[in-house]
């Protein structure tokens, strides 16, 4: 759960970075937004958690 909520977090602050530096109009950023909404809904959701997780765990591996 805290990796998910990580992650939303992070991509939410991207988008603000980009909708604030003109990178990222609001009609991208709403259909990002429902793209992944409609994506949480497919079959390939549990996929990608399992996925995001393992990267999570690999990069939380790493020692500079």
């Amino acid at each position: 759960m805290a990796i998910s909520i990580s992650v939303v977090l992070l991509l939410l602050v991207l988008a603000v970075i980009f909708l604030r530096s003109g990178g990222l109009k609001i009609s991208h950023a709403i259909v990002c937004g429902l793209l992944g909404f409609f994506l949480a809904g497919t079959s390939m959701a549990p996929t990608i958690h399992e996925g995001i997780t393992a990267t999570a765990n690999v990069v939380s591996g790493l020692r500079p």
